[in-house]
């Protein structure tokens, strides 16, 4: 059932929406953390990428300010690209549909994590090593 909602958010879908994002993107994701952490935090869904979403946006944080240049335009995008997402309600299934809307929203973060799960665990690295 959830796959026919689905099917449209895949590997080739997120390459093709990723490479549009740009410096702009970024900072209207950057510019909406509240909204975006509103709607993980009290979607049920998207509850359990809250941790990873503060890690994410610690990130591109880091990465706007230059403090953090070890990571690769594509993490960066793609982490633009998934908050962008879950602030769209109007996306490939609009969120006010009870139960089902946040669907798509989670597909995109599971999809984009598996991109970046490398550069997020060298960004975590990377904080230990400054706070030491």
């Amino acid at each position: 059932m959830f796959g026919k909602w689905t099917k449209n958010i895949d590997e080739e879908y997120m390459n093709a929406e990723v490479t549009k994002i740009d410096d702009d993107d970024v900072s209207i994701a950057m510019d909406n953390q509240k909204e975006v952490d509103r709607k993980i935090n009290n979607s049920g869904m998207l509850q359990k990428y809250s941790e990873l979403a503060k890690v994410m946006y610690g990130m591109l944080k880091d990465y706007r300010r230059g403090i953090y240049t070890k990571v690769p335009w594509f993490t960066i995008a793609t982490i633009a690209f998934a908050f962008l997402y879950i602030l769209n309600p109007l996306d490939i299934i609009p969120d006010f549909i009870p139960g089902l809307g946040y669907i798509d929203d989670m597909a995109v973060i599971t999809f984009g994590l598996r991109f970046i799960e490398t550069d997020l665990h060298n960004y975590l690295d990377w904080k230990l090593e400054e706070q030491a």
